[in-house]
């Protein structure tokens, strides 16, 4: 019986350091992903500044270009 016992402690132990490590496991993932989710956010911004730019260069050729045309 005493033996039975301890090894119940034993599995029960081991299972509750199971569970530790996969709950550790799985807030080191939501960590990442959420850092994945600024980094993307972040080159979203960037990417429409960019296209904002590029925009602005088109617009800024085409009066240049109408302003050429017309004298």
């Amino acid at each position: 019986m005493y033996r039975n016992g301890l090894t119940l402690i034993a599995a029960l132990s081991l299972s509750a350091c199971g569970l530790a490590g996969t709950a550790a496991t799985g807030a080191t993932v939501a960590q990442s992903e959420a850092e994945a989710a600024k980094q993307a956010q972040q080159t979203e911004r960037q990417v429409q500044q960019h296209v904002e730019a590029a925009q602005q260069l088109g617009a800024e050729q085409r009066r240049r270009a109408d302003d050429a045309g017309a004298n």
